[in-house]
Order: C-alpha cells, then sequence, then structure tokens
C-alpha cells in the first residue's frame, strides 16, 4: 500500500484521504433532473441543443425585468427543479417557458408524453394538459434511448451539461481562464477540440454542482427527491434483465411488453444450474487420496509413542488436522463447491489451521491448554446463552443441546471454575494476522487467508461478483440484482490445492509432535518419491 495515507487499519489514495474529493453517480442524482433536455435530444438529435440555447436566450431577455440575470441563468440550466424554483420565484415563468419552448420546438407530443409517464414531476405545467399515465411502448422506448445516450456517448452527456455554460455566457455572468475560454469559444462545432471541450465541460460541471452543494447543502433535494420517484417508477413499469434472458430463447421475450406494469420476476425462480456437477476429469481420486491422507495421519499418531501425560498438544494439533481432515473431505464430494465462492469457508480454514499449527509450536507449549480453555469457555458462554431464551421458543432437543455445551465446558457441577475469555482469540485476542506475522506467515496470510476471508465474510466485492449481476434494463440505472446463475464448481486445480494443503498439515503436524519417523514413514508408504500429491493416485490401502 504505498504511497496510501495510513489512518490506523484504513490505506487512503493521497486524493482521497484530503476529504474534499468526492464521487458521485450523475446519472443516478441528476439524469431525472435533466430528463427534458435529454429526451429532446435524444428525438432530434445534438443539433437540437442550439435551439435550447436560443431558448435560454430568449427566456432571458423575456424575463430582464426581474433584474436578476445570474440566478435567472442558473435557473435555465435544463434542470426541471430548476424550472420549478423559476415559476416559484416568479409566476410569470411558466408560461413564458412553455410559449419559448414551443417556439423552438422543444415540446414535441413524445417529449410531452414520456415526461407525463413519471407522476410528482417538478415543474409539471411543462407537459401541458397531458395527464399521467403509465408510460407506452413510444415513452419507454424514447426514455431509454435518452439514457443510453449519455451512457454512450460522453460528448453528448457533455452537450446537456454545458446547457448550464451557455446560459451563464448569455447572461454575461460565466467566467474561467483564458484556456477554457478559448477551448469553448467554437464548442461544440471546433471538431479538432471537441474531445478536450466535453471533458472539460464535464469537469466543469461536477464541479461547479460541488461548489453549490457545499454553500447550500440542501440546493438539489428536490432534485433527489425526484430522482428517486423516477427510477422507483422505472422498476414498476418494467421489470430487470439478466444477461442470460438474452442469451437464452428459452426463456421468452426479454422484457414484459413496454407500457404493463407487471413487475415480475422471470417465468420461473429456479437456478440454470439444477443438477450437481459431475465429477470433472482429474478430480475422481481427489476425495479417495485425501481419505487416505488422513488416515495415515492418525494410523503414524496411534502406532508412535505419544506424550499421554501432557496430551494437550497432540489433541489440539491432532483435532485440527483432522478437522480440516473432514472438512476438506466432506467437499471433495461435492463438485459444485470446488470453486471460490463456495470453497471460500475451505480455503480458509486449511491457512488458518496452518498459522495455527506454526504459531503455537513457536509458544510455551502451555499455548495448547489455552487453546483448549478458550474453547471450553466459549461453550460455556453459548450454553448461558441458549439459557436465556423463553420456554415458548424451546424446540424439542433443546435441553438436551444445552447439556451437550455444557459438558463441552468442562466445568464442574458444583463449582463453576470455567473462565469465558470473549477476545477474539484464544491468544489473548491476538489476531490471526498477527499470528502470521510472528510465525513467519504473514505473506502467506496476505496471499492466501485475506482472500478467502472476504468471500467468507461477504465482503461486498465476493458478494458483488458471485452473487450479483447487472440488469440490462437501462431504465433500472445499471443496478444490481441477485443472479440466478450458480458457478459449476469443479475446478480441479483449485481442488488440488486444498488436498495439497491438508497433506502438508498433515506432514507438518507430525513433525511439530515430533512422532516416529519410522511409524511415519510406515503409515505414508503408499506415496512413493515419485507420487505427486497435486496428481494423487490412491491405491486401496
Amino acid at each position: 500500500m504505498a504511497g496510501h495515507v495510513k489512518d490506523g487499519r484504513v490505506y487512503k489514495p493521497p486524493l482521497a484521504a484530503t476529504s474534499v474529493f468526492g464521487i458521485a453517480n450523475w446519472i443516478k442524482d441528476d439524469f431525472p433532473d435533466l430528463l427534458w433536455p435529454a429526451l429532446v435530444v435524444a428525438e432530434q438529435g445534438n443539433a437540437s441543443v442550439r435551439q435550447f440555447v436560443k431558448w435560454q436566450k430568449a427566456m432571458q431577455k423575456r424575463l430582464a425585468h426581474h433584474r436578476e440575470d445570474a440566478w435567472v441563468a442558473e435557473a435555465l440550466d435544463g434542470r426541471l427543479s430548476h424550472l420549478a424554483a423559476l415559476a416559484m420565484k416568479f409566476p410569470d415563468a411558466s408560461g413564458l417557458v412553455v410559449g419559448e419552448a414551443d417556439r423552438h420546438g422543444l415540446r414535441s407530443e413524445g417529449v410531452r408524453s414520456a415526461l407525463a409517464s413519471y407522476p410528482y414531476m417538478p415543474a409539471p405545467w411543462l407537459v401541458g394538459d397531458i395527464e399521467f399515465e403509465p408510460p407506452k411502448r413510444s415513452d419507454l422506448e424514447l426514455i431509454r434511448a435518452a439514457l443510453l445516450s449519455v451512457l454512450r456517448d460522453g460528448h453528448r452527456e457533455a452537450l446537456i451539461k454545458c446547457l448550464r455554460t451557455w446560459s451563464t455566457v448569455q447572461a454575461g455572468t460565466f467566467s474561467s481562464d483564458s484556456l477554457t475560454i478559448d477551448l469553448l469559444k467554437n464548442y461544440p462545432g471546433d471538431v479538432a477540440n471537441r474531445a478536450a471541450a466535453d471533458t472539460a465541460v464535464r469537469a466543469m460541471w461536477g464541479a461547479h454542482k460541488a461548489w453549490i452543494q457545499n454553500d447550500d447543502p440542501n440546493h438539489f433535494d428536490r432534485a433527489i427527491k425526484w430522482a428517486r420517484v423516477f427510477w422507483g417508477a422505472n422498476s414498476m413499469t418494467s421489470r430487470c434483465i439478466r444477461k442470460r434472458d438474452n442469451e437464452s430463447s428459452d426463456n421468452g421475450p426479454t422484457e414484459p411488453a413496454d407500457g404493463e406494469p407487471d413487475g415480475q420476476a422471470p417465468s420461473s425462480g429456479r437456478s440454470d444450474h439444477a443438477e450437481s456437477t459431475p465429477m470433472p476429469e482429474g478430480g475422481e481420486n481427489l476425495r479417495r487420496f485425501t481419505m487416505d491422507v488422513l488416515s495415515s495421519f492418525v494410523e503414524a499418531l496411534e502406532t508412535a509413542p505419544a506424550h499421554l501425560y501432557e496430551n494437550e498438544r497432540q489433541e489440539v494439533v491432532s483435532g485440527l488436522v483432522a478437522r480440516a481432515g473432514r472438512d476438506l473431505i466432506a467437499v471433495l464430494g461435492v463438485p459444485d463447491l470446488w470453486c471460490v465462492e463456495h470453497g471460500a469457508h475451505i480455503g480458509r480454514m486449511l491457512v488458518e489451521t496452518k498459522i495455527y499449527l506454526h504459531w503455537m509450536a513457536n509458544q510455551d507449549p502451555a499455548i495448547y491448554k489455552q487453546f483448549q480453555e478458550y474453547g471450553a469457555g466459549k461453550a460455556k458462554l453459548y450454553a448461558r446463552m441458549a439459557e436465556e431464551l423463553p420456554d415458548e421458543a424451546r424446540t424439542d432437543g433443546f435441553r438436551e443441546s444445552i447439556d451437550e455445551l455444557q459438558r463441552l465446558s468442562h466445568n464442574h457441577d458444583v463449582f463453576d471454575h470455567r473462565t469465558v475469555d470473549t477476545r477474539d482469540t484464544f491468544a489473548e485476542g491476538k489476531s490471526i494476522r498477527q499470528m502470521a506475522d510472528e510465525a513467519d506467515l504473514l505473506d502467506f496470510y496476505r496471499q492466501a487467508y485475506s482472500l478467502s476471508s472476504g468471500v467468507a465474510h461477504s465482503e461486498w466485492w465476493s458478494v458483488e461478483t458471485h452473487a450479483m449481476e447487472p440488469c440490462l434494463n437501462v431504465l433500472h440505472g445499471m443496478h444490481l440484482i441477485p443472479s440466478l446463475s450458480l458457478d459449476t464448481g469443479g475446478n480441479v486445480e483449485l481442488a488440488m490445492a486444498w488436498v495439497n494443503q491438508l497433506y502438508s498439515l498433515a506432514r507438518t503436524a507430525l513433525r511439530i509432535l515430533g512422532t516416529d519417523e519410522d511409524a511415519v514413514t510406515a503409515a505414508f508408504a503408499w506415496i512413493t518419491d515419485s507420487d505427486d500429491p497435486s496428481a494423487p493416485k490412491a491405491d486401496a490401502g
């Protein structure tokens, strides 16, 4: 994270750390407010912005008697919320806006019909005598075209955002440096400089909005309220579209009949991965191999001399490896789980186990007893928490569950001696990352554990990658929707990596315990020097 600014355990890029830098979604917040010019440009083409500029000039002239040129210029930037504010301040403004808009061809039947399909729109007088009704197919097509055009075309986006600049230029209130003025002097006619000018316009528009919000944090509240209505209405008039809807003709039409507010989900809520993935080639022997590894691990322990007086170390080490092996064996029987999404807990558990084994091996032997005591205390805590449930919430077998937790707490029936440690780990709260660092496994932790942990803990990047997909209905504003397509799993390379890690854990555990070499050799005799655990061939043994 070199070059970042550290704040506790948070690392920020220098610009973000200044706290004056912000990222906003102008499509979500501002496009609905600029819907009128966006619809006009989508219907008539980019040249129609010239008519908007002429409309601005005419409006400034018609409202000059109010002697508020600067305020009027800002109100004529194409925003519906600003038109509403203009009409509230000057009662004659609404009639003038409509009259001049008609004179410059900015209020076609199609534009007014599309605007009228939304309730609670600012400046509703702009649509004239058309009453609100759900959108027709033609309305949706025009709205969709308007939205797609500004998403795909940075020049069209700049043209719409430049309405504010052109209005202030005509009012004589625009100011900027000479380079910017030269760049915009012949915009958009100067094709050679158009791309640079587009960038400058978009940047100025965003900076100006931020400046307004800094001066008046509530300035765009009405626009945001209208944006919520806009997107909410779209959610009711057309359904979400998944990628698979476009790719499969079996799912019927990719959208419902436009203008019919069905809001229905796809005809079938079932996943398109309904049956289990067959055993992939190269993975047939992984489960058998892992069972043999775990069996040989236990055999080596049971045939070698053991320290039965101070038994905590062998119990903890062998217990951790056994748990890892059992989990892995279960997963290896289901190829669907051989992927990062569904198998992250396996990768995380294997890395965690390796760090535990290596870290505890470097501590005082009392750490193994401490590990067990910590777990017993947690069992006591869970039993007490379960006891708090009211009688009506206690199902059959509830008492037996509490009794089992109390047994696992290894507490005395009469004398309560069990300490409950609520710190995050058994190592006096020391994190697994700290353990990895002290065991010289920090790189291993960072490269293997962090990713799997992020998936296991449902960090948003993981949820977005594995469980969500973009809705392809542009009228829904590019939101994400739950994916109905499951990860196919069957990643043999990933499963092999898990198996290799368990094999390594087993041999490491035996080495930490100092298990008799002859017993280890005999137990693992079925694996020859030429065998590669990444491509195992298990015998019958």
